[in-house]
């Protein structure tokens, strides 16, 4: 019998017209990957979801009772949903630790108004208005910031600060313990128009004192085996990020395949962010740089809007570049704080990925890279250069898997030459072969792939000689490239 039936046995003698169905033919065109993020992040104490363990959500408010309103999940899942609706979102939940401490930063106030008038203070880009009336003191001004800032009902703001209030200064903290804190901007009168009442004066002075993050130890196990495709945290301290870095190295082998890339993001000056990426290289770790020490999006916002742009755009063509791509929240940084070309030019080639400020304020992405360098005896290396490499690689590895385990399930194998009942479900490395240039064509019409010549030419497809029941494939893709630069001449004549 040459057909090979799944559930239909030979030895029938009862009448019976027996039919099974078979799907392994059913899907057609390329398989669909369906991209999961998650935040990582810490959670206030009235958070009810449990430390170190990971929560699906579907909007910034289910967040609010997860983390608490104010912490920094919830402002990241604003942020996320601000450009991200569609994909599938977690939380990675941690929460403080003790032996850490909690950024400040203070405003000291002087009077009084001569005229009545509003205060517009940024705290982390969020606008807080003020009120102040004539002939206000500095102390009851002080009072009126702090009780802005922490209601005196006891209610909780989206603010990543609480406040206190003595004489006239106001003392301000951030919410959780750790380094992200310190990056957290407070400025006054950051727009056109706004300007502090007369008589008014504001001392702020930065935020810093934070130490250290939590452990991500135990929240990289509660992960296990969970496919996560963008991975977004506000942590850039060498401990954090090797520990993201390696797991994500891990997941990328071939034993297990559940690749994804992690995005954070930097404040500081030159300096400082060509030492941060110059001392990376990993192929899987992006960080993108905010111009100046203390940019008005707090770097954790930035970093999961950034994601949430990768997230939803890569999940439609991974290989297409994210330049230009506009972020909704992040406000753009003063002007004495933009960087140059030639600066950003120099970031790009310190594992700094880059944004631009377009036309009416807009924040763009610019080109978004990794921080993979050098190779393992430490030459320079592209390879892993722009977050479109490993996105694509992990779209076509997963399509090829997804075809070969969906079209040849319980084939056996054999060699070329035999010959088999057109019915009986035999691979080859003939039917091998031909399969991998068929799936090669299918990724080259989505745009993925070029170079069918050099595909089918450097193809190989055989039976492995240690064992007799493996298929070994040397599959040679040209990946797809991007257009990041157009270079031109005008040859002028007079």
């Amino acid at each position: 019998m040459a057909v090979a039936f799944n559930s239909i046995p030979t030895n029938l003698r009862v009448p019976i017209v027996a039919a099974e169905f078979d799907s392994s033919r059913a899907q057609q065109g390329p398989a669909l990957l369906v991209y999961r993020g998650i935040l990582i992040g810490q959670k206030l104490s009235t958070g009810t979801a449990p430390a170190d363990k990971l929560v699906r959500v579907t909007g910034p408010d289910q967040v609010i009772g997860l983390a608490g309103r104010g912490s920094m999940l919830h402002r990241q899942a604003i942020a996320w949903f601000a450009s991200n609706r569609s994909t599938e979102l977690w939380l990675g939940v941690l929460a403080d630790a003790s032996s850490n401490v909690a950024a400040t930063a203070t405003i000291v106030v002087t009077g009084p108004a001569s005229k009545a008038g509003t205060i517009v203070l940024y705290i982390g880009g969020v606008r807080v208005e003020v009120g102040i009336s004539k002939d206000a003191i500095d102390t009851a001004i002080a009072t009126a910031i702090n009780n802005t800032i922490t209601p005196t009902n006891g209610s909780a703001t989206d603010l990543l600060v609480t406040s206190t209030v003595s004489n006239a200064t106001v003392t301000l903290t951030f919410k959780h313990k750790g380094l992200a804190g310190n990056a957290l901007d407070i400025r006054h009168s950051f727009r056109d128009g706004e300007a502090l009442p007369a008589g008014v004066g504001l001392t702020i002075t930065a935020m810093s004192g934070g130490t250290s993050n939590p452990s991500l130890t135990n929240l990289i196990a509660a992960a296990q085996d969970i496919w996560f495709n963008v991975w977004s945290h506000p942590y850039t301290d060498a401990t954090s990020l090797t520990a993201i870095e390696t797991e994500l190295a891990d997941r990328f082998g071939p034993m297990k395949m559940i690749d994804g890339i992690a995005i954070t993001s930097a404040a500081g000056n030159f300096s400082t962010l060509t030492t941060l990426g110059s001392g990376r290289n990993s192929p899987h770790s992006v960080i993108v740089a905010q111009p100046g020490a203390s940019p008005l999006t707090p770097p954790l916002e930035f970093a999961a809007e950034v994601a949430a742009l990768v997230a939803f755009h890569g999940a439609i063509d991974p290989a297409r570049p994210f330049q230009t791509l506009a972020l909704t929240r992040a406000m753009p940084v003063a002007e004495t704080d933009q960087w140059s070309i030639d600066e950003r030019n120099l970031l790009l080639f310190s594992g700094i990925a880059t944004t631009r400020l377009a036309a009416g304020g807009v924040v763009q992405l610019e080109r978004i890279t990794t921080t993979f360098q050098t190779n393992a005896t430490g030459a320079s290396d592209t390879a892993y250069l722009d977050v479109t490499t490993p996105l694509t690689l992990m779209y076509l590895r997963f399509s090829w898997r997804v075809r070969i385990q969906t079209k040849y399930p319980r084939h056996k194998l054999a060699n070329d030459g035999a010959r088999f009942g057109a019915g009986q479900l035999v691979m080859t490395p003939k039917l091998g072969k031909a399969e991998a240039v068929a799936w090669f064509r299918d990724m080259e019409e989505l745009g993925l792939v070029e170079g069918s010549d050099q595909f089918k030419r450097d193809l190989v497809v055989e039976r492995n000689a240690s064992n007799p029941n493996r298929l070994d494939f040397l599959i040679p893709p040209d990946l797809i490239n991007q257009l990041m630069t157009i270079g031109n001449q005008f040859q002028f004549r007079l």
